[in-house]
């Protein structure tokens, strides 16, 4: 029996297209939360109604997207199918901020996008001459000097702010301009040739970081989206392990996100237990119940005593053991309604001679999936688990 995980870096269900491919997955791997962290108002807005929903993920959207005039996601909102115009684009899609004052100008623009989160993104701010390449216009970011005021704004208003970052001095200007969250670990691909050990936490940076409370979204494999040589995908989880390694000595603020579109955060979770830095009880702790509640803190989540909310999973197998326990969960309850995608289990719920009480050789949940792929509806089984309130005990 453990609790719902939480994934606090995605993409993929901004939007209906995602919530119909993407949401049942999310279900049936036991991660009941989510913060998808750039989504465009116009998108959001049609689905919030289906959303945090008993046959649904609860889910936080970064709506106030902010980013510089060259930075991204302008590139890929412009190449995209069908490609959008700039006139489309900035301060529609997402918000476009070079200085602190526009920042002052523009801010009452977040009122109205209804945002869970104010996003900022910096990409590689302390190499200037990057805004100097035209191939690179509409993929870079944000100043620290903007991240700070977006920052000092947002928390004046009780804001929680997530910095999107990509080199080791994007992260440590994040860090210092008091960010709530980083999006994920520095250096998660060169993209502009650099070396790996470029992205290493100074040890100080990691300490400041943890003085700070920053959430810190490890985000470490969405590296295999980039298909790296073996060489240097070697050299990049030599770093994210040594990163890692700092932010635990320090005592940091680690999270489950995965910034991984096909996938969610099962895949971060088995990739962080391949690297080895954080034993199987430390990665469950992180991802079913520090992150949960990272998210959602006015909620009681990861627990189980009276008054914390009736969501939990039931597995095969003992996590604490082999993690590929997750891949299996036999039931998942949510806010006290059964959520099953094996039909014996939903058919039996409630029942003395129930699935989960037969035979060991009868049980139908195998292989490294239970129940049928991105196919089956995750549904509340009817008349075998009361709504109730959705508080246990």
């Amino acid at each position: 029996l453990v609790a719902p995980l939480a994934d606090a870096h995605n993409h993929n269900l901004q939007g209906a297209w995602g919530l119909d491919k993407f949401g049942q997955d999310y279900l049936r791997d036991g991660v009941f939360y989510a913060a998808m962290l750039c989504a465009d108002p116009a998108a959001i807005d049609p689905i919030r109604a289906r959303i945090s929903q008993p046959e649904t993920p609860d889910v936080l959207f970064a709506t106030a997207c902010i980013t510089s005039s060259d930075g991204q996601p302008l590139a890929m909102l412009q190449s995209g199918t069908p490609p959008m115009t700039l006139d489309q684009i900035v301060d529609k899609a997402v918000l476009v901020m070079d200085t602190p004052d526009d920042v002052a100008r523009k801010w009452p623009l977040i009122a109205g996008r209804h945002s869970d989160l104010v996003k900022v993104i910096m990409s590689y701010h302390d190499r200037p001459e990057l805004r100097q390449q035209p191939e690179l216009r509409g993929r870079l970011g944000v100043t620290p000097e903007v991240v700070a005021e977006v920052v000092r704004r947002a928390h004046a208003e009780q804001r929680r702010v997530v910095v999107h970052i990509e080199s080791v001095a994007d992260f440590a200007a994040a860090v210092r301009a008091g960010a709530d969250f980083i999006a994920e670990l520095p250096g998660y691909f060169p993209q502009h040739g650099e070396a790996p050990e470029t992205h290493l936490i100074p040890p100080e940076v990691a300490a400041l970081a943890a003085e700070k409370q920053v959430g810190i979204v490890t985000a470490t494999v969405a590296t295999r989206l980039f298909q790296p040589a073996p060489e240097l995908l070697a050299r990049i989880e030599a770093v994210q392990k040594q990163n890692l390694e700092r932010l635990k000595a320090a005592g940091a603020r680690l999270l489950v996100g995965s910034d991984l579109f096909t996938g969610n955060a099962l895949n971060e979770l088995h990739h962080l237990d391949q690297l080895g830095v954080l034993d199987k009880a430390a990665l469950l702790r992180l991802a079913t119940v520090d992150t949960p509640r990272a998210l959602f803190p006015q909620r009681k989540l990861g627990c189980f005593q009276p008054g914390c909310e009736a969501s939990f999973l039931v597995l095969i197998g003992n996590p604490l053991e082999d993690l590929d326990a997750l891949d299996k969960p036999l039931l998942r309850i949510k806010q006290g309604r059964v959520l099953t995608q094996l039909d014996d289990v939903a058919a039996t719920a409630g029942e003395e001679n129930n699935a989960l009480n037969a035979a060991p050789g009868k049980k139908k949940a195998t292989g490294k999936k239970a129940g049928t792929r991105g196919t089956k509806k995750s549904t509340p089984a009817k008349g075998k688990a009361k709504p109730a309130s959705g508080k246990s005990g």
